[in-house]
């Protein structure tokens, strides 16, 4: 039995682990988008760096990790809108 304690937290989405200055932040959206690849590899992503991914590489597919909330939020990076709320 192990007694090492496991943060309940999500990962950061891969494009905050490779930022360098993390007060000077690209991402856009809260929510958190995971995208997987053919052989399986998923990617954390917030909805705007997940809709240029997404948009250039058809090849990727949302997770069911990924709630609506996120898809519509990379929808509306992806096309307009910037997925608010009507």
């Amino acid at each position: 039995m192990s007694t090492a304690h496991h943060s309940r937290k999500s990962p950061l989405p891969d494009c905050e682990l490779r930022q360098h200055d993390l007060d000077v932040s690209t991402c856009a959206g809260r929510e958190q988008v995971v995208l997987v690849h053919l052989d399986g590899t998923e990617r954390r992503l917030c909805p705007g760096h997940a809709a240029a991914l997404w948009l250039t590489d058809p090849t990727l597919r949302f997770s069911a990790k990924t709630r609506p909330e996120g898809i519509s939020a990379v929808m509306g990076q992806a096309f307009g809108g910037g997925g608010g709320r009507r």
